[in-house]
C-alpha cells in the first residue's frame, strides 16, 4: 500500500495526465515553476500541505480526495451464467477495457450441434480443463485432451465441440470472439 504522499504524487501526475495538462499548464495555474512540479511528481521534492492546496486547485480536484486512502475493490467475480450455442457460458474476468481479452469458463455440452466454422478478428486461447474437446482450426482436425491448450489467430475457421460427453474450458477471447461465439441470439 502506497504512503499518503506517495499516492498524493501518483494522483497528482494521473490527473494531469488523464486530462492531458502539461507541466508547465498545471504549474503556471498553481503558481509554480515547471521544475518545481516535475520534481514533487518524481518525489524529489518533498510534497508539502501548501502545495497540495495550490495543485488540487489548478487541478479541480480536492486536498481530501488527493488524500483519501485507496479503495480496495472486492476481488472476487460474480460471473453471469447463460446458455448459447450449446454451451455453459460463464465469464470469470471483468471487461479490462476495449482491445483486452475476457477469461471464460465453458461448458460444452455433447450435442453442441454441427460444426460451424467461422473467422473473425483476434486471437484465442483455450485450455481443457476436463472432458475431451474437438478443435476445428483450418483443415486440421484435432482433440485436445484435459491439461492440454490451443493457441491460434482467429483469422483462421475454427469451431470446438466436445467429444463423448460434455468438457469444460477456460477460454481467452477478445470482444470480436465474444460476439461470434458466445452472445445468444437476443444479445
Amino acid at each position: 500500500m502506497a504512503k499518503p504522499e506517495e499516492l498524493a504524487r501518483q494522483r497528482l501526475r494521473a490527473l494531469r495526465l488523464g486530462a492531458e495538462r502539461t507541466l508547465e499548464d498545471v504549474a503556471e495555474a498553481a503558481g509554480m515553476a515547471a521544475s518545481t512540479l516535475s520534481r514533487l511528481e518524481s518525489g524529489k521534492r518533498r510534497l508539502t500541505v501548501d502545495h497540495l492546496g495550490v495543485l488540487a486547485a489548478a487541478l479541480g480536484t480536492s486536498v481530501d480526495a488527493l488524500l483519501a486512502p485507496e479503495q480496495h475493490d472486492d476481488p472476487r467475480v460474480r460471473p453471469r451464467v447463460h446458455e448459447a450455442h450449446g454451451m455453459r457460458i460463464a465469464a470469470i474476468s471483468r471487461r479490462a477495457g476495449p482491445g483486452v481479452p475476457r477469461a471464460y469458463h465453458l461448458t460444452l455440452h455433447a450435442d453442441r450441434g454441427a460444426p460451424d466454422q467461422r473467422s473473425h478478428e483476434g486471437h484465442e486461447w483455450i485450455y481443457v480443463l476436463s472432458g475431451r474437446v474437438r478443435l476445428l482450426l483450418g483443415d486440421d482436425d484435432l482433440v485436445l485432451e484435459a491439461g492440454e491448450a490451443a493457441e491460434f489467430s482467429t483469422w483462421t475457421p475454427h469451431w470446438m465441440g466436445a467429444v463423448d460427453g460434455p468438457a469444460e474450458v477456460l477460454a481467452l477471447m477478445g470482444p470480436q470472439g465474444e460476439r461470434v461465439h458466445l452472445r445468444t441470439s437476443s444479445s
